[in-house]
């Protein structure tokens, strides 16, 4: 009868002909915390400034509030309190709407910036990494075949 060949050997082998290189590993792991450690510096740096404006906006929304709320001589002061503090409002709206637009801008361009930095330097690891893979792949061939 035929014998079945075992391939545990074999398969050692050309396992051992390849070997891995736990360093690009590492890299690749150092160079994912780099990164997501940028961009969780733009996005905290981005959730400081909203938070900046919108605790400013509320406070000078209150003063008005305060100003609006006093006590008034004539009837018609109190409608006139009303229409300016309307009027302010809609104004401060539309300044704090535009800054957090810019804050947005400017997270939107960070994050770009980033990302394609992070495409370039992975572009260079890659073909780094590639080169030296057939450099040994050729050399554990050459080895093998020797």
């Amino acid at each position: 009868m035929a014998q079945a060949q075992d391939f545990t050997a074999v398969l050692k082998d050309v396992m051992g002909s390849f070997p891995v290189d736990t360093k690009a590993m590492e890299d690749a792991f150092k160079s994912q915390a780099s990164m997501n450690e940028k961009l969780a510096a733009v996005a905290l740096e981005a959730a400081e400034k909203s938070t900046e404006l919108q605790a400013t906006w509320t406070k000078d929304t209150l003063a008005k509030l305060a100003d609006m709320t006093t006590a008034k001589e004539e009837p018609a002061d109190y409608a006139k309190a009303v229409t300016d503090f309307a009027s302010a409002q809609a104004e401060v709206a539309a300044e704090n709407m535009a800054a957090f637009a810019e804050i947005a801008k400017k997270v939107q361009m960070d994050t770009v910036e980033l990302l394609m930095a992070a495409g370039k330097d992975l572009q260079e690891e890659t073909t780094a990494a590639v080169k030296k893979a057939t450099d040994e792949v050729t050399k554990a061939a050459k080895k093998a075949s020797a």
